[in-house]
């Protein structure tokens, strides 16, 4: 199911009037990779709320004195650290659900981690694998 603000609901010509823009601004930020709208039948661009929002964020940027390249980077970065914290999240769920089980990370050279149970191999070999045990806090009495 498609949230709210992912929904397709404008037309190029709505969109752009939201977003105070010219529809050929729009179609520029398509065919560069900054804002890729769903296709309608026919092949039509519709735009969600978000896109909206996010040829609002463009032009915020753009007025800043950023170029389309530094915005589409920017963009990219941004959409990599959401799916870092959303790895981060699903790391944190699953030490939830294993309890107090010792637990040991094993890291990869690509970034990926995996948590083990003590004496559990990592499922990826590679070239440099970073370990890390949490130590149990100390208590003082």
């Amino acid at each position: 199911m498609i949230s709210q603000d992912h929904a397709p609901l404008y037309v190029i010509s709505v969109a752009a009037e939201l977003a105070e823009m010219h529809p050929q601004t729009l179609r520029q930020y398509d065919r560069l990779g900054l804002v890729s709208p769903s296709r309608a039948p026919g092949r039509s661009r519709r735009y969600s709320p978000y896109d909206v929002d996010m040829l609002r964020e463009i032009q915020r940027l753009s007025h800043a004195g950023v170029s389309l390249e530094g915005i589409k980077r920017i963009m990219q970065l941004e959409n990599q650290v959401a799916a870092l914290q959303a790895k981060v999240k699903e790391l944190g769920d699953q030490l939830a659900q294993q309890g107090n089980a010792q637990r040991v990370f094993a890291a990869g050279s690509t970034g990926d981690v995996e948590s083990l149970l003590r004496g559990q191999r990592p499922r990826a070999r590679s070239q440099a694998m970073v370990i890390w045990r949490p130590v149990p806090p100390i208590h003082h009495d």
